[in-house]
C-alpha cells in the first residue's frame, strides 16, 4: 500500500473557533496551491471544541511536500492550539517521514496494512 493516510486530531480553545477556522482555511488554500500529491484534505468539527484532519497522499513522499508546503501555517495553528492530542498514520510510512513526525513531537500511532478491497 503505497498510499498514505493520517488522522489528527486537536482541541480548540474555548471561545477561539472563528480563529480556528480562519487557520484552518489558510492551510487549505496553501495545499490547494501548493500541493500535488494530495489526495484528500479534509477538516471535521465535533462541535465547538475539537477537530478532525483527515489526510490522503499518495505516498510519503507526497506526505513530506505537503508538510513543507504548509510547515508555516501549521506553525502558527500549533503555537496558538498546541499540537494535535492524536495522530495515526494507515499504510507504510518511509522512515523518513516517520523521523519528521518524531522531530515535531508529536506522538504517532502506526497502522500498517493488513488486508482490504
Amino acid at each position: 500500500m503505497k498510499k498514505i493516510q493520517v488522522s489528527a486530531k486537536m482541541k480548540i480553545h474555548h471561545d477561539k473557533l472563528e480563529e480556528f477556522k480562519q487557520m484552518a482555511i489558510e492551510c487549505i488554500r496553501q495545499v490547494k496551491e501548493k500541493d500535488r500529491g494530495t489526495l484528500q484534505y479534509d477538516w471535521f468539527l465535533s462541535g465547538e471544541d475539537e477537530c478532525e484532519i483527515r489526510e490522503t497522499y499518495e505516498s510519503s513522499e507526497a506526505a513530506l511536500a505537503h508538510q513543507s508546503n504548509v510547515k508555516k501555517p501549521l506553525q502558527m495553528l500549533f503555537e496558538k492550539f498546541g499540537t494535535p492530542t492524536s495522530v495515526e498514520i494507515y499504510g507504510d510510512p518511509s522512515p523518513e517521514l516517520l523521523d519528521n513526525a518524531i522531530q515535531n513531537g508529536i506522538g504517532v500511532r502506526i497502522f500498517r496494512y493488513l488486508q482490504g478491497l
